[in-house]
């Protein structure tokens, strides 16, 4: 009765789903585009056998690299599938996996939860396999993959406190949806102990740690971050604000306006791409003079940079870069009650991490770095800019923290060989 009753509910929404496309598709064109796909209608054929893996977005789609590395090498004879629910997220799979380098990948977007759209979605791929990334708990999917008998494992599993209570309020579609499950891999201890609480007494969840802590950064990032440098400035103290979110700009403006860091250059980097211009226009309401990284390749702009005092990064794929570049960084999503963003990424560079005060999203590894001397916590943007003072104008300290990132990034790893481990039992690699 409770999936009746979701199930009914997703039908009646159903014809406003093409409204939000279009609004989205005003600030974002890409949301215009592979509409059939989002109703469950594929054109594009796919060989078998097949993997399935869903990435939702941005973050889902560069944890999920190693996972995708590793399938390849053992199940050779296998396609990959990668499906997403955003434009962000598709360019990000064409920008990691691009069809030159590999041939068995493909992509599309995986449908509205509706009955018909995710039948026929199953029906046109047969997977031998689905994985789920992260917290996408899509009830007639879940469902419609049981009734094949097709294995379907939620991996990399989180789940905030926050998004525990809220799914509790509709308790026992959760703990159907969690039992249909072939399996359950959670990233933390924490994150285990909240899906099973869901569950009940049918514990399923597991601890197999983080993807992200695999992730390694492309070969080279390290070259492509001392180029960057160069046109930036050798001799000038580079702040990054990464994966920043609505309202946090200004109060990042606020922080560097109050510190007391001689020719400090920032760059700012939004954590989703239609927010570039949004935040163009707040640099040109604040009189701030900038440069967009999308420019540098334009002639002269490169010239313009000493005149900067803010570059904004609406550039895609370069994330490693930035950090690679930077002295110091800031992962956004934090400073106001957004949950935070991964900081994995900027420890694997070895970069100081500063990070706000919200981080219930990655709360598990946002702590060990805290405690492992590889990232400090700010209150506010008054502490922001202290603490950035201090880094700053202290070499030393900054020495002492690269090497309590890396070290950080390096502690938590073999997620990957783990998950991998338990992929075999519902998917036997051939001999």
């Amino acid at each position: 009765m409770p999936r009746l009753l979701y199930s009914a509910l997703l039908y009646i929404l159903l014809p406003f789903t093409a409204i939000k496309l279009l609004w989205r598709g005003v600030r974002q064109p890409a949301y215009l585009h592979h509409w059939p796909e989002r109703y469950g209608f594929y054109s594009k054929t796919v060989s078998q056998p097949l993997i399935w893996l869903h990435c939702v977005s941005v973050g889902e789609t560069r944890a999920a690299k190693p996972i995708v590395e590793a399938l390849l090498e053992k199940y050779p004879a296998h396609q990959i599938l990668l499906t997403h629910s955003t434009p962000t997220g598709r360019q990000a799979g064409e920008q990691l996996f691009p069809h030159d380098k590999y041939p068995r990948i493909s992509r599309c977007y995986l449908p509205y939860d509706t009955l018909g759209a995710v039948k026929r979605f199953l029906k046109h791929y047969q997977p031998d396999l689905g994985l789920l990334m992260e917290t996408e708990l899509w009830f007639n999917l879940i469902a419609a993959c049981k009734a094949q008998s097709i294995p379907l494992l939620l991996v990399n599993a989180r789940l905030s406190e926050r998004s525990a209570k809220g799914y509790a309020k509709v308790g026992k579609l959760s703990a159907q949806g969690l039992e249909n499950l072939s399996a359950i891999a959670a990233q933390t201890e924490q994150d285990a102990n909240r899906l099973n609480d869901l569950l009940g007494k049918r514990v399923k969840a597991t601890v197999m740690g983080n993807l992200k802590f695999d992730v390694n950064p492309p070969t080279d990032e390290a070259e492509r971050g001392r180029y960057l440098r160069g046109l930036l400035g050798f001799k000038r103290p580079v702040f990054l604000a990464a994966s920043t979110r609505n309202g946090e700009e200004a109060l990042i403006l606020e922080a560097i306006a109050s510190s007391e860091i001689d020719n400090l250059l920032t760059v700012i980097v939004p954590r989703h791409p239609q927010r570039f211009d949004e935040v163009a226009n707040l640099l040109s309401k604040y009189n701030i003079p900038f440069c967009r990284r999308s420019e540098f390749s334009v002639g002269t702009v490169a010239g313009d940079i000493p005149n900067c005092r803010v570059i904004l990064g609406d550039s895609m794929g370069e994330m490693f870069t930035y950090y690679a570049a930077c002295d110091v960084a800031f992962i956004g999503g934090s400073l106001l009650p957004l949950g935070g963003q991964n900081l994995i990424e900027a420890s694997a560079m070895g970069k100081p991490v500063l990070i706000g005060p919200h981080t219930f999203n990655f709360s598990d590894a946002t702590e060990i770095a805290v405690q492992a001397g590889a990232a400090i916590r700010v209150n506010n943007q008054q502490e922001l800019a202290e603490k950035l003072s201090a880094l700053m104008n202290d070499a030393e300290a900054r020495k002492v923290m690269n090497d309590a990132a890396i070290a950080f990034s390096k502690s938590a790893s073999g997620a990957t060989q783990r998950l991998m481990d338990l992929i075999e039992k519902y998917l036997p690699a051939k001999k």
